[in-house]
């Protein structure tokens, strides 16, 4: 398995400059009270405890009836306030400023006076739409692209995968282990995203690092020959600590307060998008393996110890950076 992880090894080196905190997508919420009047819901990403350069530009049509009321919550920034709009929104086009400068995406939803919703995922390669409420449109692909993309960069999520693998050498416990921390963290994905249970996003974050730290002795034990419970029963540690990255995944869907109506759904296709990236990453994976083999590629041992190494030390920095976050230290 170490001939795979050279070049990914690689890859999470790049990551170690990563804030602690990753970047959520955007939520804005339109809902129209009466003809051409909207009640606004602005969910900004935030990077820590600093906002995102990122605000939705209306319609010149559109106008702010009132002071609208600001805080600052873990994971977001929320505005509220209420919108008129001289003629309706219908054909207009919604813009967000600063998106394209971003690596995050927006999940619009706006719903109509007759109850037409359209529900829409704006990408920092197109950051606008036009409003049509008629379409009906549904967010099926928006919270299934939503998942896909919070698993692949969730590096911390992906890395501590990348550390089970360099423990588990048999297929079948391999297969085992996927699977152990794919039920863990659906388990809490859904006990979080339906509110039966929440997790503060800091010592959550902390929390993650730790277990990625904990994994770099395992590995160094499985490459001595040594023995352990995470060695003996991988699946075991990787169902634990599944439990505790499920909160992580659902911070990316809970931070955008979703209505009441559309979590079921969200919550489904956003866990089969989390599934989706999380398979295509050990599938690449085993595809190095084997094309490394058929190259016969052989590294210096130096080479081959290198991403056991990154686990270790990505996880102790980002222990430390996140603990220091969590503490005040940091900023």
């Amino acid at each position: 398995m170490r001939e795979l992880l050279l070049l990914l090894g690689i890859l999470f080196l790049q990551a170690a400059p990563l804030e602690a905190h990753e970047i959520r997508p955007g939520y804005l919420e339109l809902t129209e009270q009466a003809p051409g009047r909207y009640l606004l819901l602005w969910k900004g990403p935030v990077r820590g405890t600093q906002r995102l350069k990122l605000n939705p530009d209306f319609p010149e049509n559109c106008k702010e009836t009132q002071v609208g009321s600001a805080t600052m919550t873990p994971g977001a920034f929320v505005y509220s306030s209420h919108m008129v709009c001289e003629g309706g929104l219908a054909g207009r086009t919604i813009a967000f400023e600063g998106l394209n400068n971003t690596f995050t995406d927006v999940l619009v939803r706006i719903e109509a006076a007759d109850g037409a919703v359209q529900s829409q995922l704006v990408r920092p390669t197109s950051p606008s739409m036009v409003v049509d409420t008629t379409a009906g449109s549904t967010p099926v692909l928006g919270y299934l692209t939503l998942g896909i993309e919070h698993i692949l960069l969730g590096v911390d999520h992906l890395l501590f995968v990348l550390g089970l693998m360099l423990i588990v050498n048999n297929r079948w416990m391999l297969a085992k282990t996927i699977t152990s921390f794919t039920v863990a963290h659906s388990i809490t994905l859904g006990i979080a995203t339906l509110g039966f249970a929440s997790a503060p996003i800091e010592p959550l974050n902390a929390a993650i690092a730790l277990s990625i730290l904990f994994l770099g002795p395992e590995i160094v034990r499985c490459w001595r020959g040594e023995t352990s419970l995470t060695i003996r029963h991988p699946w075991v540690v990787a169902f634990a600590f599944g439990l505790l990255h499920g909160f992580g995944f659902a911070s990316g869907l809970t931070t955008m307060g979703l209505p009441e109506a559309v979590i079921p759904l969200a919550l489904l296709l956003f866990n089969v998008g989390v599934e989706i990236g999380q398979l295509a990453f050990v599938a690449l994976a085993i595809l190095l393996v084997r094309s490394f083999r058929v190259l016969e590629i052989r590294w210096p041992q130096w080479a081959e110890a290198a991403p056991g190494y990154a686990v270790g030390s990505l996880g102790a920095f980002w222990t430390i950076q996140r603990t220091a976050v969590l503490l005040g230290v940091i900023r």
